[in-house]
């Protein structure tokens, strides 16, 4: 196999891994952004609303009605096909109260404001019923989801806490009149697996942005020195933005991410030694990154009484994630990176295909 036929396919692995779209159609930082609020009422009832995108959630149901219709709906439209879907939803979500499943008829309720960049919209299916008396545990099922999501548990004396259900898994068992905050491993646990996930498969212009940092040179020490500087950039900027010190739209953001990826790639194109101004741009360029990845635990939320450990957790995980598409590409063309080839058939094709998927998305976030 050639040496660019092993990076094509270390790129088109990482591009075309589980759970990710095709290059050009992949939003900054997608996700299916689920969310579930439970509340459990002094009176006896409850109510779970189910966020999402609505349409994700049209598609998705769509493609289980067993009669769908071709074509993309205006807001309006949208809402109304939505809540014909109802039934069809209805069949994929489980409420258990003791191990015994309760049938109750969803609601849907439209996003209350339009779309925006910097606030994705979302619709709800609210799902309301009494708990059957005398019983005392609560679980969870939402099978159209594969992605982890936080479930946010109120009980009846008004405190909040916070669980991650691991996609279409069935949730642990709650305890209605005693709901307890998961552990601190359980925290770092999820969190990890967030941060990771995020990365690998689901992040592809981090991908690539890593990718480009890999591109720069054959030897180690520039490797290091780039993955270090943007580890510490974006660890700063995750945390000052999740703790409100700093923030900016992410309609800035997203644009200049995708724009980082197209710096890198054509440096990789003029030189191949590390260059004092790309240790400052790769800094700039983390601290940009750093706000995406707020951007994620902003839209899914952190524990109230774990932030700090979740904040951490979610760091290593993408740290982890990174280490990864590193590894992965030197597996695939590490190996020839001495032959005097190398640049040539690997890095120039590599860095051009990067590069050509960081512009257009460059333009497709300016154009929104």
């Amino acid at each position: 196999m050639s040496p660019y036929c092993s990076g094509f396919l270390a790129l088109s692995a990482l591009v075309t891994a589980p759970g990710v779209p095709a290059a050009t159609t992949v939003p900054a930082h997608d996700l299916e952004r689920t969310q579930v609020a439970v509340t459990f009422n002094s009176d006896g009832t409850f109510q779970i609303d189910i966020r999402n995108a609505p349409t994700w959630l049209l598609e998705r149901l769509e493609s289980l009605s067993g009669e769908p219709i071709s074509g993309r709906l205006e807001a309006d439209a949208r809402d109304r096909r939505l809540a014909e879907l109802q039934p069809v939803f209805a069949r994929w979500v489980w409420v258990f109260f003791d191990g015994r499943r309760l049938q109750i008829e969803p609601e849907y309720v439209p996003p209350e404001g339009p779309d925006s960049p910097s606030a994705p919209e979302a619709g709800t299916m609210r799902l309301r019923g009494v708990i059957p008396e005398g019983t005392t545990s609560f679980s969870w099922a939402y099978g159209l989801v594969v992605d982890p999501y936080p479930m946010l548990l109120t009980g009846s004396d008004g405190r909040l806490i916070t669980h991650w259900i691991q996609g279409d898994l069935e949730s642990d068992r709650f305890e209605i009149t005693d709901i307890t905050a998961p552990t601190r491993w359980e925290v770092v646990r999820n969190y990890l697996n967030l941060g990771f996930t995020h990365i690998l498969p689901r992040g592809l212009d981090h991908i690539l942005f890593v990718m480009g940092i890999y591109l720069l040179s054959t030897q180690l020490r520039p490797i290091l020195v780039q993955v270090t500087t943007f580890t510490v950039a974006h660890t700063i900027t995750l945390a000052m933005t999740i703790f409100g010190v700093l923030s900016l739209p992410s309609v800035v953001v997203e644009p200049l991410i995708a724009l980082s990826i197209v710096y890198v790639s054509i440096e990789n194109l003029v030189t191949s030694k590390l260059r004092p101004w790309r240790i400052g741009l790769v800094f700039a360029f983390g601290l940009l990154h750093g706000m995406g990845f707020a951007g994620v635990l902003g839209d899914l939320g952190l524990p109230a009484t774990e932030r700090v450990t979740a904040l951490l957790g979610f760091n290593v995980g993408v740290e982890g994630g990174q280490l990864a598409v590193i590894a992965l590409m030197f597996l695939s063309v590490g190996w020839i990176r001495h032959r005097e080839w190398y640049r040539q058939r690997a890095v120039v094709p590599l860095s051009v295909m990067i590069a050509a998927i960081g512009l257009y998305w460059t333009v497709t976030r300016v154009a929104g």
